[in-house]
């Protein structure tokens, strides 16, 4: 019976510990406007989940929770606690000033990892402490086309290993909080600077392939997508929930 839990133990420790692979599930929290987030309510609540706080460099003024959880059981304990340290009212707060977009009305979502479609994965989740910037893409698609969906998103890494484009990223499929069809693309940035490499600079040997390759996916994506968004994100130590381990790698920035 005790190797049973083993799973659960060797999760819960890792998520005590910091995040040494993409997390199987996500959840994000967003919030409207870049004031009033606090990280008291994960404190309080004696969290055992990575949590990092976000600001909206582009894009409506928002706030943004990523919540690391390596199981729905943690997710559920994490629902139980705060709900018992916080009056109901306040999850409601602010709820009219989101846009209309691929995740409101939602306000919190949860996602599932999606290894086959993430980019770099191990360099991405590598990257999560000395992130200071994160660039989230949100797809909707249309329905019935995961299949599609999943030929474009090998384009673009086919496409983005041709031009050397240095940008890890993980992929998420959302099952909750979000209209069907709905993907969340986290890539973790160290500065602004690398973006300015992008690829404005092609390998000879790269611009052919590049642009027959954009070329096809344009022509995938609408036959695919409903739409898609692209934000860019500051991330805020001051509300962020990140234990002693994982903010080892940056000390003077997380504490």
């Amino acid at each position: 019976m005790k190797l049973l839990f083993l799973p659960a133990l060797i999760a819960a420790s890792a998520a005590a510990q910091g995040l040494t692979e993409p997390p199987p599930i996500l959840q994000l929290v967003r919030r409207p406007g870049t004031a009033g987030a606090s990280i008291k309510p994960y404190a309080n609540a004696g969290a055992a989940v990575q949590v990092i706080g976000m600001r909206s460099v582009t894009g409506l003024p928002e706030t943004w929770m990523m919540e690391a959880h390596y199981s729905c059981a943690s997710i559920e304990e994490l629902d139980q606690r705060m709900a018992a340290l916080a009056p109901a009212k306040v999850l409601n707060e602010g709820a009219d000033a989101l846009s209309e977009d691929a995740l409101t009305p939602a306000r919190t979502i949860m996602a599932l990892y999606r290894d086959e479609w993430s980019y770099r994965a191990p360099d991405a989740i590598r990257a999560f402490p000395k992130a200071r910037y994160f660039q989230i893409s949100v797809f909707r698609i249309r329905p019935g086309a995961e299949s599609s969906f999943g030929d474009l998103v090998k384009l673009r890494r086919a496409t983005a290993d041709a031009v050397n484009l240095d940008r890890p990223e993980l992929a998420y499929q959302v099952i909750s909080g979000a209209p069907s069809g709905t993907f969340v693309f986290v890539a973790p940035i160290a500065s602004l600077r690398t973006m300015d490499n992008g690829v404005g600079q092609l390998p000879v040997v790269a611009e052919g392939l590049a642009t027959a390759r954009a070329k096809d996916g344009a022509k995938l994506a609408a036959e695919t997508e409903l739409s898609r968004e692209h934000l860019l994100f500051r991330v805020e130590p001051r509300i962020s929930y990140v234990s002693d381990e994982f903010a080892a790698f940056d000390r003077t920035f997380w504490r």
